[in-house]
């Protein structure tokens, strides 16, 4: 399969360096389009088959386009697109926010994959979920979430409004973590620890608990109950969690995210 990837951040390269790695995608079937100089300067490294500055006749040569630019760049990079695109080629968006309703009257073409990965893709654990419009085929289907599993794990939505929560929950997830993360080792950092000590402490926490949810035969309750007993350290902070409403700002501000989504899928 040749890919054109137009938009090549984080998450475009991300994809192609899970393509190369699983050999599913050879280097010289990839164009990587890149409006950004400096960006362009560090691709050449990637050494791709071809890397240009703008959307050409040669995008029409590709199998799959992947749009993976900001949204708020998505009406000019389709005003482009538009003018080379086949008709046997399938857009997969990575776009955040913006519907295959929109990337389908905007571009004039009717086979398009909405998809929304998270950061860990980077690495070959993200998590994508991802809808289709009726016109992809199911052979053209199953050959892109093929594509999708080399950066991790990925289940597939019927319904597209909910890619806006999957945006909010695991889209975004990434950074509640971290900011958690981070609270916690300030909070070590606040009680005398090094840095780097309180870091070490508080990842490998994160791993182990991790692990732990994913082996134990016990639920989250269950796993927190055996962790704080009455009367002790853990309570204590639980409660003071409780007091402070943690579990209802987390869920407010997922909640935010989603609405933010939704707000970008209606333009």
């Amino acid at each position: 399969m040749k890919i054109a990837i137009i938009g090549c951040g984080n998450m475009g390269m991300a994809f192609a360096r899970a393509f190369l790695k699983f050999d599913l995608v050879k280097k010289e079937d990839f164009l990587l389009v890149e409006k950004s100089e400096d960006r362009t300067e560090k691709l050449s490294s990637f050494q791709p088959g071809v890397i240009t500055g703008v959307i050409g006749p040669q995008v029409g040569e590709y199998d799959l386009i992947i749009l993976s630019v900001k949204p708020q760049d998505f009406l000019s990079v389709s005003a482009s697109l538009r003018e080379v695109i086949t008709e046997k080629q399938v857009v997969l968006s990575i776009m955040a926010g913006i519907t295959i309703e929109m990337i389908q009257k905007n571009l004039n073409h009717k086979p398009v994959i909405r998809a929304m990965p998270n950061t860990p893709a980077m690495l070959g654990m993200g998590i994508t979920a991802y809808s289709a419009s009726p016109e992809v085929e199911i052979n053209q289907l199953r050959k892109i979430e093929n594509l999708i599993n080399a950066t991790g794990r990925s289940v597939f939505l019927e319904d597209e409004e909910q890619l806006n929560a999957v945006t909010a929950l695991s889209g975004s997830g990434p950074a509640y973590f971290f900011y958690v993360v981070k609270a916690m080792i300030d909070a070590g950092k606040q009680m005398g620890f090094e840095e780097s000590v309180a870091a070490l402490l508080v990842k490998q926490t994160m791993l182990g608990s991790y692990h732990l949810i994913n082996t134990a035969d016990k639920s989250l309750d269950d796993l927190i109950k055996a962790v704080a007993s009455k009367g002790g350290t853990t309570e204590a902070a639980l409660r003071q969690f409780e007091d402070g409403g943690l579990d209802e700002t987390l869920k407010a501000g997922i909640i935010a995210a989603q609405v933010r989504s939704s707000e970008l899928s209606k333009g």
